[in-house]
């Protein structure tokens, strides 16, 4: 399978399978959409027909043009066979019971009040709470148990806002640290934050121990505080602007990402995150809403070809400031068109539920962060292990093949089949279809591998 689609009237061709892209022009378009089909004289004669006003274009062109793509197709470059289906499922199965990553919420609580918190400001639909050491202690403990012979293992300290339990926070590194050289593991910390207690003693601290660490901002002042606001309904943005201007600067060259939220208020978001750019971060990510239908911040039918504007925008300006030596990095965007992820990574996901769960305050555990409060879902304890099965294979089941639609989709090895619970959220089935998240992923994908191809070849790649 190919997919083929115009950028800016450059003609960008991928094959799926093998990952290939060609940035090609408009001749070569139509060769490519044609060859499958199409013996030689048809293709010939179709397109001297097309393009019977260019002298250019004749018959000795088009054969030289016929072969080239025939020299691709022979060389697994097009229209290469699909031979991943039969081993999407053998791929999960090989890790069965094995987990390498943990969710950890430590804090079911927060300062900050927003509208659109798919955790209920937090709570997660229940009463808020903060996560014992104790509990903290044991669920380390019973990842490194159930980890295999994986060595580098994977915890986020999540919430609510997870530094209003700093104190567990510090102790749970300093005892994942500490048992390091015993059971031969390595872990990987990740903090997400809203900003409000990013004093100098966390920034120093995440900077020394978190791998990663996730900001939260919306962007422009009157967009952030739309909706992250506190409890007596003030906005944030003046109170954690300035911390994370400070942390980012003494973070030097470690990662991190300005994470915001657009809504049906803030289609335009790529005035966000080119105002996040101005305020001196350049790792950037902005996710869309998920939310009831009903809800006045959701996304629209008719907001989908702004939205689409936006992504388009977003890479001009990016292979813009590329060019100018002030580069961006956004999350999205970020694909590698020579080696990219393992195939296990692209056809199997994210691997919630299996290879990746969520911790409650109380130990109990879930798919992922977007299952927690879903009782349906709950798969256990950190004391017991998983004592629902059942639940884990309907997870192992979801892969980029087990849904119709998945299937015969060209974004399927870049998507994995989408997130199992979104897909939950809108069908009701951790293997249905989120629709209108479908179609945004498969532009931003279009938009990456445009953006990914012209940088290759401003390097001469």
């Amino acid at each position: 399978m190919v997919h083929q689609y115009k950028f800016d009237g450059q003609g960008v061709v991928l094959d799926t399978c093998s990952g290939a892209v060609h940035l090609v022009d408009d001749v070569a378009y139509d060769v490519i959409a044609l060859r499958p089909e199409h013996g030689d004289g048809e293709i010939i004669s179709a397109l001297l027909e097309k393009y019977s006003g260019r002298p250019d274009v004749d018959e000795a062109e088009l054969r030289e043009c016929i072969a080239d793509v025939d020299a691709l197709i022979a060389a697994g470059q097009l229209y290469t066979p699909d031979s991943y289906e039969e081993l999407a499922g053998e791929y999960k199965n090989r890790a069965a019971g094995v987990v390498k990553a943990l969710c950890l919420h430590v804090a079911h609580t927060c300062n900050l009040n927003c509208a659109y918190c798919f955790a209920s400001q937090g709570k997660y639909h229940g009463e808020r709470a903060v996560m014992s050491y104790e509990v903290g202690k044991q669920a380390l403990d019973f990842l490194v148990a159930n980890s295999g012979s994986r060595t580098n293992l994977e915890v986020d300290f999540f919430g609510g806002e997870p530094l209003m339990n700093w104190d567990t926070v510090k102790r749970l590194v300093a005892y994942a640290r500490s048992i390091e050289p015993e059971c031969g593991k390595r872990f990987r910390f990740t903090l997400t934050t809203n900003g409000v207690l990013l004093d100098d003693e966390v920034t120093d601290f995440c900077n020394r121990e978190m791998n990663n660490v996730v900001l939260s901002l919306d962007g422009r002042r009157e967009v952030n505080d739309r909706f992250r606001v506190d409890a007596a309904g003030h906005g944030s943005y003046e109170r954690i602007v300035p911390n994370f201007q400070r942390f980012v600067q003494k973070r030097g060259g470690r990662e991190y990402y300005m994470r915001g939220t657009y809504t049906h208020y803030n289609t335009d978001f790529t005035r966000d995150l080119f105002h996040m750019a101005d305020l001196g971060f350049t790792r950037l990510s902005m996710e869309p809403v998920v939310c009831a239908p009903d809800d006045p911040c959701a996304l629209t039918e008719d907001d989908l070809p702004v939205l689409f504007e936006q992504y388009e925008i977003l890479a001009r300006e990016m292979l813009k400031r590329e060019r100018e030596g002030r580069p961006l990095v956004f999350y999205h965007y970020m694909i590698d068109l020579k080696h990219g992820p393992c195939i296990y990574k692209r056809i199997s996901g994210c691997g919630s539920g299996t290879e990746y769960m969520a911790v409650t305050p109380w130990g109990e555990l879930f798919p992922c962060h977007q299952f927690v409060g879903e009782e349906r879902f709950s798969l256990g304890d950190i004391w017991n292990g998983v004592k629902h099965p059942e639940i884990q294979d309907e997870f192992r089941s979801c892969n980029a093949y087990s849904r119709e639609k998945c299937r015969s989709c060209w974004a399927r090895l870049y998507c994995s089949g989408g997130c199992a619970a979104n897909s939950y959220h809108a069908s009701g089935s951790v293997n249905g279809v989120y629709e209108y998240g479908c179609e945004l992923f498969k532009k931003r994908i279009e938009c990456a591998i445009w953006l990914q191809a012209m940088l290759a070849g401003d390097a001469g790649e």
